[in-house]
């Protein structure tokens, strides 16, 4: 009997990866990590908006960056023998078509006297324009020496086509700055203000059925 050709055996299969299961803990801890990032950024948002307030009231508490005080009242003690050179800068931003300037650029006052001068201003446009004035004192650490009374910065100043208009500016050096020793070689207080322009409010959206005012009969 012939023999029959002897056939080589097959390999062993190799073994199937076992499939992956996804872990509902790591999906779980994924959300937080992305929560926990998007809350992160609104925080940061909300952080940088509310710094800008926050620095506006810093600086007015405290005359830093030469922010000047507002003053409810004169001082109560009489002014001091001392004196010192108050020096007057104007400036206008780009895009106010303002004419800026103080009526007397430098004035000599007692510490703790009470002076009220005057910028004059002007619009050279042929319409109505809106500014808002900005102000700080050099140097400026004496900020929290310089008390105004009465100031136009306070509020925005609206101009009529070729208005002119006198501003005035009713204001002390407090007395307690002598009381610091790095003052006692100041001699000159430099008041600055720049007008900025305002922007005009866009006019609101009306209803449906609600007749626009604005626009004549057709």
């Amino acid at each position: 009997m012939e023999n029959q050709p002897t056939m080589p055996p097959e390999p062993p299969a190799s073994p199937k990866a076992a499939p992956r299961r996804t872990s509902r803990g790591g999906l779980g801890r994924d959300a937080v990590v992305a929560a926990s990032c998007g809350l992160l950024v609104v925080l940061m948002v909300g952080a940088s908006y509310a710094a800008v307030p926050f620095y506006n009231w810093f600086c007015r508490a405290t005359g830093f960056n030469g922010t000047t005080q507002v003053a409810i009242s004169a001082p109560s003690s009489a002014p001091l023998a001392r004196k010192i050179a108050v020096r007057f800068d104007s400036n206008v931003a780009p895009g106010l078509p303002w004419k800026f300037e103080p009526e007397q650029t430098e004035i000599e006052v007692k510490i703790g006297q009470v002076v009220t001068v005057f910028y004059t201003v002007t619009n050279q446009s042929a319409r109505t324009t809106t500014g808002q004035a900005a102000y700080n004192v050099a140097p400026l650490t004496v900020g929290a020496y310089f008390q105004k009374i009465n100031c136009f910065c306070f509020t925005e100043q609206t101009m009529a086509p070729g208005e002119k208009r006198e501003m005035p500016v009713v204001f002390y050096v407090d007395p307690s700055i002598v009381n610091e020793s790095d003052n006692d070689d100041l001699n000159t207080i430099t008041l600055s203000y720049t007008f900025y322009p305002v922007r005009e409010a866009a006019p609101k959206p009306l209803a449906a059925g609600e007749p626009d005012k604005r626009k004549g009969a057709l």
